[in-house]
């Protein structure tokens, strides 16, 4: 059991699959204590019931839309007034869908925009002030790769994750003295339902499949890390060396990697 996750509460969103629910369980499994969000109530409610019995810690759950500003609002508010202290708070929820700009609805872009910004925008604000005065807390957002590299057909979402990036290392310097730590990661594509919604018809999950994360062991890095002090997760590692390369010559890669970068 890790000391520093013990008897921590953990607030992640978009907890109802995933990503999210591997979270929830590593944090649980390691003496933690979820506070799950999400807008499958039916999901979050098996998944703290699975969580209670095979971890014997309290596991709580809220269902919001996180698109929804204001909703989203009034639930940090209630799961501020229910627990009091939160010690930790994992942004995981996102969204995409992939499409050329000039062929995306607009709906659709706004949505991004909506849960992938402003709601991690909305929950870090809201929070943050509890966590300067407790002078501890670690805030931890779950980015993308394609936050350093845009490509064709993602370039909505690449801007999301851009911004996500810009905003937590921004965020970091202006609170690491006093106490609170923040994290950015930045992940390549991972096996779980996104794509489901940001390409139906499958043909950018088929072509990057052999390169897919395992979800769970994404999330049993991340909570490895929880409470301490770092600055980035990257994974898979190889990606993220691409990215480095591609910020020293971003033309010159972007012609090689053409035919990659085009696959949505």
């Amino acid at each position: 059991m890790n000391e520093l996750v013990k008897d921590k509460k953990v607030l992640i969103t978009g907890a109802s699959s995933g990503i999210g629910k591997y979270l929830a369980i590593h944090v649980a499994r390691e003496g933690g204590i979820p506070i799950l969000v999400a807008r499958s109530a039916d999901r979050l409610a098996i998944i703290k019931e699975k969580i209670e019995a095979a971890f014997s810690v309290p596991c709580y759950w809220y269902k919001a839309d996180l698109s929804n500003d204001a909703e989203w609002k009034d639930v940090i508010d209630q799961i501020c007034y229910d627990h009091g202290s939160i010690d930790g708070l994992i942004n995981n929820a996102g969204m995409a869908v992939f499409d050329l700009v000039s062929e995306a609805k607009w709906q659709d872009i706004d949505r991004m925009l909506s849960i992938n910004v402003k709601s991690l925008f909305r929950t870090t604000h809201q929070l943050l002030p509890h966590f300067l005065q407790q002078k501890r807390g670690h805030i931890v957002n779950i980015a993308s790769q394609a936050g350093k590299i845009a490509t064709p057909k993602s370039s909505v979402y690449a801007a999301t994750k851009h911004a996500v990036i810009g905003f937590t290392n921004g965020l970091r310097m202006e609170v690491e003295s006093q106490g609170v730590y923040v994290t950015s990661v930045n992940l390549g594509p991972v096996r779980t339902n996104f794509f489901n919604q940001a390409d139906p018809t499958g043909a950018y999950e088929k072509a990057v499949d052999r390169f897919m994360l395992d979800p769970n062991k994404v999330a049993a890095e991340v909570v490895e890390h929880l409470f301490s002090q770092q600055r980035e997760i990257n994974m898979p590692g190889w990606m993220n060396s691409g990215s480095k390369m591609y910020s020293l010559a971003p033309a010159f890669l972007e012609k090689a990697m053409e035919r990659q970068f085009n696959k949505k």
